[in-house]
């Protein structure tokens, strides 16, 4: 047994018993809870200590532990003078929170959007952030523009013709979302976003005061006709996509898209904001370079992050831009927090930096590609009447259009209610969705197991 999994277990056993006795009772000794329990007194310490954090037992140095006397009750604070002071709402998280609230313990999860800890480079990460934290300087001040070493090596990855001048360094992609666009667009405009796309955009674009304006996509991801369109409806000068490996819908935008999506950009003088976090989630075909590597007039503003791809605290993701657009960029971010965190950014660096990052990514490829095939063949076999548009080649979802006379929202609460959890497709969408549509993330999961007994609960959630 793990040692967490004994600390939690010997943390109920002492709730309960705390539960039998009443407040000032003494608890037993340390000495013995490790006979009683068969565990070590570094756990019964640890135990002890989260317990007296939570206000559950008071610890009396030389004398021993004692159940905690329950707080005395105050009545409510009166907060209901903020109604008037506060300002209209500018920040909507409804797109990002669950409306069921966060899964049980135990639950399997088939939504979110961050690998299992299964998939994590956990081994590397410890090491890198070890390496990281021996250097004499970790804990100075770093450049507000970020690490020049680790703006090197995000332009160097780019593959375009940019230097570490063109790149900044973001508190992951998130972060780089919400500079982006209150640096290139006024509050009050319009920006054009693929339908659907990603919440998170949704909920940074209206947080900036912009009206995101939904352009339609197909299986080969953007279409450039009704793009050229929505440009000249809206007078836009901001577009946000996701070329590689879409979220929610896994699409690539198709080779002979590109250059028609940058030419109706262009033509509206407007900027190509591109979201390419999902670049390192291939799931081992080749993915087409960004979109930044074709563009000679600095309309492309790149964005990555090593998020996903290592894990979830790993927040360090770039921005790489050119001309006066990186300078409202720069001012964004220093207002934000003056600079990222230097130990994160010198461990994201030792990361890069070492064998085991290559290694992970193609072991995480493999990982992906069975998860996503063994979802797709549950889904074939268990739902039938489920409509998988595409198989992605990439990424960590698959986006799957319900049955006749299916809610997805209904779907979504019956699956919680039997250990499932999954997101309803609607908020993926700026505007009306055309229809109902799940999308089930593969790689949140434990195992294949896991993903399979997930669907077949599923399955019963849309039975009447």
């Amino acid at each position: 047994m793990s040692d967490d999994s004994t600390s939690d277990l010997l943390a109920t056993r002492m709730r309960a018993l705390v539960g039998r006795l009443a407040p000032g009772d003494k608890l037993p000794s340390s000495r013995e809870l490790v006979r009683e329990h068969q565990v070590s007194p570094v756990t019964v310490a640890r135990v002890i200590a989260q317990l007296a954090a939570e206000g559950v037992v008071i610890t009396r140095p030389g004398s021993g532990t004692y159940v905690a006397s329950p707080p005395r009750s105050a009545p409510p604070a009166d907060t209901g003078w903020q109604t008037v002071a506060l300002a209209d709402r500018a920040v909507d998280t409804g797109s990002l929170a669950d409306a069921l609230g966060p899964p049980a313990e135990g639950t399997i999860r088939l939504d979110g959007g961050y690998p299992h800890r299964a998939l994590q480079p956990v081994r590397p990460l410890s090491a890198a952030l070890a390496r990281a934290a021996r250097r004499p300087d970790a804990w100075d001040r770093a450049p507000a523009a970020g690490l020049l070493a680790l703006r090197t090596a995000f332009a160097a990855a780019a593959a375009a013709d940019v230097g570490p001048d063109d790149v900044l360094i973001t508190a992951g992609g998130q972060s780089a979302l919400s500079v982006a666009f209150r640096a290139i667009a006024a509050p009050g405009s319009p920006v054009l976003v693929e339908s659907p796309t990603y919440p998170g955009a949704l909920a940074a674009a209206r947080a900036a005061g912009l009206r995101p304006v939904p352009v339609p996509t197909d299986a080969d991801g953007l279409r450039p006709d009704l793009l050229a369109d929505t440009f000249a409806m809206t007078g836009a000068r901001l577009l946000y996509c996701q070329p590689a490996h879409q979220n929610p819908t896994g699409a690539v935008l198709a080779a002979e898209r590109r250059g028609a999506v940058l030419a109706a950009a262009r033509a509206a003088g407007a900027f190509v904001l591109e979201d390419d976090v999902a670049r390192h989630l291939g799931h081992g075909t080749p993915t087409p370079r960004p979109l930044l590597a074709d563009d000679r007039d600095g309309a492309v503003v790149h964005l990555t992050s090593l998020t996903k791809p290592a894990a979830p605290s790993m927040r360090i993701g770039a921005l790489i831009a050119r001309g006066p657009v990186m300078a409202r960029m720069r001012a964004a971010r220093l207002v934000d927090d003056f600079f990222v965190a230097r130990p994160l950014q010198e461990a994201a660096l030792e990361l890069l930096s070492s064998p085991g990052w290559d290694r992970h990514l193609r072991a995480l490829a493999a990982a992906l590609r069975e998860r996503c095939s063994a979802l797709v063949a549950s889904v074939r076999e268990h739902c039938p009447e489920w409509t998988i548009e595409r198989v992605p080649s990439g990424g960590l979802h698959l986006w799957v259009r319900l049955g006749p006379g299916q809610d997805a929202q209904a779907v979504a609460a019956a699956a919680r209610q039997r250990g499932v959890a999954v997101n309803a497709g609607t908020r993926f969408f700026a505007a009306e969705p055309p229809g109902d549509h799940l999308r089930l993330t593969f790689a949140a999961a434990a195992d294949v197991g896991e993903l399979v007994e997930g669907v077949r609960r599923l399955r019963s959630a849309t039975r009447p």
